[in-house]
């Protein structure tokens, strides 16, 4: 009886599963962590704004003082190096917190997986965050080569003059396409962990996944700079390899654990 005054009061049922209040009283608490991590990692982020936007527009510098061409960030209107540094300053805080919301993504749906299944998700966010990074900063290397490429097809004649936060979309967009692609093997490995796909099929489509790879660095690095390309490209071959085999050992072992289970069976 106290049991059951006990779950009725914390707004359970009688199997003590948690109520539509309690699951939104849950999601309200993640988020309100979740959005405190990013504003504090947000003001962190305007702090070093001004030196963030200095490294972004070291490729424009550069490639003014090295040229006979003129390179120029324009800042349009009054308030835009304000909105600006607030922008770099939010995405700054939205990637630096991504441990901890990304956790509380996972601690909110942690009640509806099973044992396994939270083995699984704790394995997929630690080889995905560090991923992540990892492709932001393969990003981050071919940027200055980009821009040097594509500033190559100005007119000596005129004037580049780049609106300040249309470059810093084009920054971000390259960042987060190299970062998102760096952690695709993981999917990878999961769909295989879960039983929907295994080594043999990631292995027989290789040569898919290589011409895959190659478009996807040639539209997010501009054609003609192979070096750039190729930078992308070899890093993320080789994750799709690494994951390919990561999937022959699981699939391996399932196998031989099923062998046993036969065996045992059988006996």
């Amino acid at each position: 009886m106290a049991a059951t005054r006990w779950k009725k009061k914390r707004g359970r049922d009688d199997e003590g599963r948690m109520t539509l209040g309690e699951h939104l009283l849950e999601l309200r608490k993640r988020l309100t962590i979740s959005a405190i991590a990013i504003l504090v990692a947000a003001v962190g982020g305007f702090i070093v704004s001004e030196w963030v936007l200095d490294l972004i527009t070291e490729p424009i510098i550069a490639f003014a003082e090295a040229g006979d061409r003129n390179a120029n960030l324009n800042f349009q209107n009054v308030t835009t190096g304000f909105d600006l540094r607030l922008q770099i300053a939010l995405t700054i805080g939205i990637v630096a917190s991504c441990p901890v919301w990304l956790y509380q993504v996972w601690a909110f749906l942690v009640p509806g997986l099973v044992r396994k299944e939270k083995i699984y998700a704790i394995s997929f966010l630690g080889a995905a965050i560090p991923l992540f990074f990892a492709g932001c900063a393969a990003g981050w290397l071919v940027m200055p080569h980009i821009v040097e490429l594509m500033l190559g097809f100005v007119d000596p004649e005129y004037v580049a003059n780049l609106d300040a936060k249309g470059f810093f979309d084009f920054v971000l967009k390259l960042l987060l396409a190299t970062g998102i692609a760096f952690v695709l093997p993981v999917f990878l490995v999961l769909l295989n962990f879960v039983g929907v796909l295994s080594a043999k099929a990631i292995l027989k489509g290789w040569r898919v996944a290589i011409l895959v790879i190659f478009l996807f660095t040639a539209i997010a690095t501009p054609a003609a700079d192979v070096l750039s390309m190729f930078l992308l490209a070899i890093p993320m071959i080789v994750l799709y390899f690494i994951a390919a085999g990561i999937a022959a050992l699981n699939d391996r072992r399932v196998s031989r654990r099923n062998a046993q289970l036969e065996e045992s069976l059988a006996a």
